[in-house]
């Protein structure tokens, strides 16, 4: 059985990254999913009851699942089983991707109808270079085979792009799934803003682009940017919105 300290800071923070995906304007409705794996032997995750907008998700009324995407407790709200299924691809094989967290953003869903995919344009956005993956459309993801192709795409990168669809971020916490996710989404939205000039574009080497990545991903510096940024957010949220730790 999880830890309950551990499982009510889940709860918690998987709470918050749906009050804060309403926030940003990312919401897709009832059709957007954000998972977090609890500790333990038997495999089990938290996601939100099927139905819920992203501003009514709380703490207590977050859903244990298992691998199939199916609730543990009979009393529990329905789920949306097929909603799980890119989910559970990553769950299954990524021990590191304790949170999956998978919007279709508008500018997410722009950058993923380009050819080119993200370009290195910002120093957003070569944070990213050469560090996001690409999933090629195969269709609504409800059947189960597709898994081993989405993992075999993600491989060990932390971020994807899945192609006419959407983004999707994991980490090994919901802040830091939740620290990709906007930065990723941000930098979709420089690219958009800076094609929309219809002027030639200016791209760094691949030596700068590479140097830059390198410097955002530095341990220290990337852990204590994902800390302070989610203690920022957290803070926000217990001023304006504090019922999502119910």
């Amino acid at each position: 059985m999880p830890n309950p300290a551990i499982e009510e800071t889940l709860r918690a923070d998987l709470a918050a990254a749906y009050r804060l995906l309403e926030r940003n304007g990312w919401s897709d409705q009832v059709f957007t999913h954000i998972s977090v794996r609890l500790p333990g032997e038997t495999p089990a995750f938290l996601i939100n009851a099927y139905g819920l907008l992203p501003e009514e998700v709380t703490a207590s009324n977050l859903v244990t699942i298992g691998i199939d995407g199916k609730k543990l407790n009979i009393d529990d709200p329905e789920v949306n089983p097929a909603g799980f299924t890119i989910h559970s691809a990553i769950h299954m094989h990524r021990h590191d991707a304790v949170c999956v967290m998978h919007t279709h953003t508008l500018a997410g869903m722009a950058v993923a109808a380009l050819e080119e995919g993200l370009l290195p344009l910002n120093q957003t956005n070569m944070a990213f270079y050469n560090r996001v993956a690409y999933y090629d459309y195969e269709g609504i993801p409800l059947d189960l085979e597709v898994r081993n192709r989405i993992v075999a795409a993600l491989g060990d990168r932390q971020c994807a792009i899945l192609r006419n669809h959407g983004l999707l971020t994991t980490g090994r916490s919901v802040a830091e799934a939740y620290f990709n996710m906007f930065y990723l989404n941000k930098a979709c939205e420089i690219q958009l803003e800076a094609m929309k000039m219809g002027r030639p574009l200016i791209m760094p080497s691949p030596q700068e682009c590479e140097f830059t990545a390198q410097q955002f991903e530095d341990p220290r510096y990337h852990a204590e940017s994902v800390a302070l940024t989610w203690a920022a957010e957290l803070r926000r949220l217990d001023r304006e919105a504090p019922d999502f730790r119910v």
